[in-house]
């Protein structure tokens, strides 16, 4: 965990790799409402520079990024000593059948689709920061989305 000069605690540092701006202060704020430390990064090329420049404890990372997407990102942390042991966690608004197959080939500690409460962020980053990998949190077999709870018509 990172340490800081004059503190008496550690307190992990993540670093929140996110394009959108809006999105990306939104998590910054969440996450040190839990007590973290953020550092963040809005593309690919910055997620791996700032990455080997703070050494984040764990790294929130969205998929759908440009300059080099998560895919990447993670190939890259898989191949530098320095970040290979880094705990991921993948946020995404992605479709998670297709996203989370290949994203689960590097380090990635858990999967969470966009939007995501603060209850379950918060648990799921204490728990990857611990070392645990966390499975999907969205049933095998079924939609990404329940479109029957939209009053649609039935078959969509």
């Amino acid at each position: 965990m990172s340490s800081h000069a004059g503190s008496t605690s550690t307190r992990a540092k993540v670093l929140v790799v996110e394009d959108d701006d809006d999105m990306r202060r939104g998590l910054a704020l969440r996450l040190r409402s839990f007590g973290y430390d953020v550092v963040v990064a809005q593309d690919g090329v910055g997620a791996v520079s700032v990455a080997r420049a703070e050494r984040p404890d764990l790294v929130l990372l969205d998929i759908g990024l440009p300059a080099g997407n998560g895919l990447v990102v993670l190939e890259r942390y898989a191949n530098l000593p320095a970040l290979c042991a880094i705990p991921v966690v993948v946020l995404t608004g992605q479709d998670p059948r297709t996203a989370e197959p290949a994203a689960r080939r590097f380090h990635v500690a858990a999967f969470l689709r966009k939007p995501t409460g603060n209850d379950v962020l918060a648990e799921t980053i204490s728990r990857a920061l611990q070392g645990e990998t966390i499975p999907a949190q969205y049933p095998a077999g079924r939609p990404a989305v329940d479109w029957s709870s939209w009053g649609g018509p039935s078959g969509l």
